[in-house]
């Protein structure tokens, strides 16, 4: 057979009916555009069974395979591109045909900077978790096609092709679930004076000089129970966005993101980013709707908050792009979404010669639109006001292609399910001029459609 192989499925408007039956599997993981629902999105990817796995924590990295497993205190970033190597060359317009889907935790930043331990590390969830697949499904909403990839890199997949191709074309029955639910009240990891205490901190920062901006989040947790898949089908529904994602922990738990936030994509030399920075709610009413639309567009606050984020951006790039090649296409541009609008900028670049996109995402983490400026000093204090470790939140969920490519996001609207509790966060960018109950009440309108997941306290509830 040769490879890599792309052959032409049955297209299914909706991804996730077909990726049902793979959700129960180790390394089950779907990248999830939207698109099926109407949105912005085009591409969905879904893969299962990783053949190879990287798992860090801490200063190690655990990489297995069906060989047996080892353990580096190399840069996990480095192992990833090891593990890669070597570079295909694109075969197809698909955006993905093989290579690594996971997620790098915001924690994995302490490889790159010195950071305090301060901040309680009590979610048991690894800094990075990461499988090589060598086929995936691949759905296309705008041509209405779906395609089964496979790159040839484990020698399992000549033998295996007929059984897989069943798997993927439902040759397998869901897995029965238990319906999921929440079994009491959200509490938040800091109350509302917590908040303002953190607030008035920052603002002291900031008037002393040491930084200009600092996001600062608050967690929500819930004791929870039942099928992961289920819930992220109901989030499916309430937040649609374009860099969506549900991946399998491997011990059993989840982590759900509705992201609207593209960190870094990266494909044929061509680099991207697509910082947001700006909120306000929605509104039922079409008039109220727009208006609020209009008061962000036109803010001076937020359009500086974006401006500072951009800067920072453009100096991360920087680190790997050729010089000369950096531009601002487009600058503070409203976009809306399910329950807020936000103001988005757009940086491009281009690779410099003989750097991967693993190099770009290593000189670019985590995203500065969830850490502030500048980036140390802002993830310092961070360490010190948010009572917990962020893990998975705010670092990033995508693909690392064999040809190279990649694309990232912002693991922002993201949930963490695991040993029976389930958690979300939100935040904002905190400025000279922010005022605290705005900034309060920003986390909350960004934690809607998550908020309203966490509602269901003592309901059963299925995904559509």
């Amino acid at each position: 057979m040769p490879y890599p192989r792309i052959e032409e499925i049955d297209y299914e408007r909706d991804t996730g009916a077909r990726f049902a039956g793979l959700a129960h599997l180790p390394g089950s993981v779907f990248l999830d555009s939207g698109g099926f629902g109407g949105g912005r999105g085009r591409y969905d990817v879904f893969a299962a069974t990783p053949y190879l796995t990287l798992t860090s924590r801490g200063r190690h990295t655990e990489i297995r395979s069906r060989l047996g497993a080892r353990v580096s205190e190399a840069n996990p970033f480095r192992l990833l591109k090891e593990a890669l190597a070597p570079v295909a060359p694109a075969v197809s317009a698909l955006p993905f045909a093989g290579g690594a889907i996971g997620y790098f935790a915001y924690d994995l930043a302490r490889w790159l900077e010195r950071l305090p331990n301060v901040a309680a590390a009590d979610l048991d969830v690894p800094d990075l978790a990461i499988g090589l697949y060598d086929w995936a499904v691949v759905a296309d909403h705008a041509t209405r096609q779906s395609h089964l990839v496979c790159a040839g890199r484990d020698e399992r997949s000549l033998d295996e092709w007929e059984p897989i191709r069943a798997l993927v074309l439902g040759g397998a029955a869901p897995a029965p679930r238990r319906p999921f639910r929440v079994l009491s009240t959200v509490v938040s990891n800091m109350d509302h004076g917590d908040y303002r205490r953190a607030f008035d901190r920052i603002k002291r920062y900031i008037r002393d000089g040491d930084c200009y901006q600092v996001n600062l989040a608050q967690r929500f947790s819930a004791p929870a129970e039942g099928d992961a898949w289920n819930a992220y089908r109901t989030l499916q529904g309430l937040n649609p966005a374009p860099f969506s994602a549900y991946l399998r922990l491997p011990d059993g738990g989840a982590v759900l993101s509705t992201s609207p936030e593209r960190f870094l994509e990266a494909r044929g030399g061509r680099v991207e980013t697509r910082p947001i920075k700006g909120t306000r709610p929605r509104s039922a009413n079409k008039v109220r709707d727009r208006a609020l639309a209009l008061e962000l567009s036109a803010s001076a606050k937020d359009i500086a908050e974006n401006l500072m984020i951009v800067d920072l951006l453009r100096n991360d790039l920087g680190k790997t792009c050729a010089l000369g090649s950096i531009r601002v296409p487009a600058l503070f541009e409203v976009e809306s979404f399910e329950t807020v609008h936000h103001l988005v900028s757009t940086v491009t670049g281009r690779l410099a010669p003989g750097r991967h996109a693993l190099d770009l995402l290593e000189g670019c983490f985590p995203g500065g639109s969830i850490t502030g400026a500048p980036k140390l000093r802002a993830m310092q204090i961070i360490e010190e006001l948010e009572p917990h470790r962020r893990g998975v939140y705010c670092g990033a969920i995508g693909y690392t292609g064999f040809d190279g490519a990649m694309d990232l996001n912002i693991a922002i609207r993201t949930l963490v399910y695991q040993a029976g509790w389930i958690h979300a966060w939100a935040g904002g960018g905190i400025v000279m001029d922010s005022d605290p109950e705005a900034e309060y009440q920003e986390t909350l309108d960004k934690a809607q459609a998550l908020l309203r997941l966490l509602s269901y306290v003592g309901r059963s509830h299925v995904g559509g």
